[in-house]
């Protein structure tokens, strides 16, 4: 009965994401976008979108190898799966959805909350970077001397060099960061613990708990092959996020070239700093320009690409991730 009624849930939440896609872009647009593109487009989208969302468990698989022996395969895919959700239901996408997917991660890999979070934080930085340097790289070979692009290559380099400098300073002011989370963090996590435990969590425990989440951090340095597993996750993502994109645009009747999508990808996520579930509108409408610009085709071919990934994509990551989430262990706060 138990499980029926996860099952449900998940469904259901599922479905209330995708009603709100609906809602916020119209059933009607969604209709007859979907109906414009080619029977054959659509179905291999599919394909590729259900191949991108289990692809990111190799990321997963990854980096939680190092937590007591990690998670198999299909678990790690169910992670994945999972992480999409609250990737579309967080405001703030993965930058408020890994902190919610740590809990379960030390549950079910038995280690502690600020573990999971550190080999989590690692992922999902290395993906990102990997990501915009694989855009950069081509976007200075594919799109260099087009002026309409050159916008799109400087946000690309300012991108690239962020995320490279902001690693570094966290990396290298890791103790004056420690002692502002302690600081701030301590009293609100004695708080909080001593609503469900019977000596609440003091601040050694915090202490140590910064401890251990930088140990996870660096402990990645002695793994090299882990972290070329999460590089290979990343680009397969992206490649399969791309393809999907060029294979819908051909379905509508404007084919275009393959690697100027290949470059945008990444680029989009900026929408995820509006506090919109699943950046609904803010994602759309930055892809949607973005293909424009790099692929010349029309703003109608382009939204209307845009609208059947993300018609697809979002059911898909808010039913099959919601079911996901129903199934992890961890939803109860534990007292030990």
């Amino acid at each position: 009965m138990r499980r029926s009624l996860r099952f449900l849930v998940g469904v259901a939440a599922g479905l209330a994401v995708f009603g709100g896609y609906l809602y916020t872009v119209g059933a009607d647009t969604v209709l007859d976008r979907a109906l414009a593109v080619a029977p054959w487009a659509l179905a291999l989208v599919i394909v590729l979108v259900v191949l991108e969302g289990l692809a990111d468990g190799i990321g997963v698989w990854a980096s939680l190898a190092p937590l007591n022996g990690g998670l198999s395969g299909a678990r790690s895919a169910q992670f994945a799966l999972a992480g999409d959700f609250f990737d579309i239901l967080s405001p703030a996408g993965p930058v408020s959805s890994e902190p919610i997917m740590a809990r379960f991660i030390s549950v079910s890999t038995n280690t502690g909350y600020s573990e999971a979070l550190g080999v989590r934080s690692v992922a999902k930085y290395v993906k990102s970077a990997a990501q915009l340097t694989l855009s950069g790289l081509l976007g200075l070979i594919v799109l260099f001397g087009t002026p309409d692009a050159s916008g799109l290559l400087s946000t690309l380099g300012v991108s690239i060099a962020g995320v490279f400098v902001v690693g570094g300073v966290v990396l290298l002011s890791r103790e004056h960061l420690s002692r502002g989370i302690v600081t701030v963090g301590a009293p609100l996590i004695t708080r909080i613990s001593g609503l469900y435990r019977d000596q609440p969590h003091d601040r050694a425990v915090v202490v140590a708990a910064v401890e251990r989440y930088w140990e996870r951090v660096v402990e990645f340095r002695g793994s090299p092959e882990l972290l070329a597993l999460i590089v290979l996750g990343g680009v397969i993502e992206q490649l399969l996020t791309a393809a999907a994109l060029w294979v819908a645009i051909a379905g509508v009747g404007a084919p275009v070239a393959f690697l100027p999508i290949l470059v945008i990808v990444p680029l989009p996520q900026i929408a995820s700093v509006v506090p919109i579930p699943g950046s609904l509108g803010a994602y759309d409408l930055l892809l949607g320009g973005a293909l424009v610009v790099v692929t010349g085709a029309t703003a109608t071919a382009a939204t209307a690409a845009v609208l059947v990934v993300r018609t697809v994509s979002l059911p898909f990551g808010a039913i099959a991730g919601g079911i996901c989430t129903a199934y992890l262990r961890g939803w109860r706060p534990t007292t030990d």
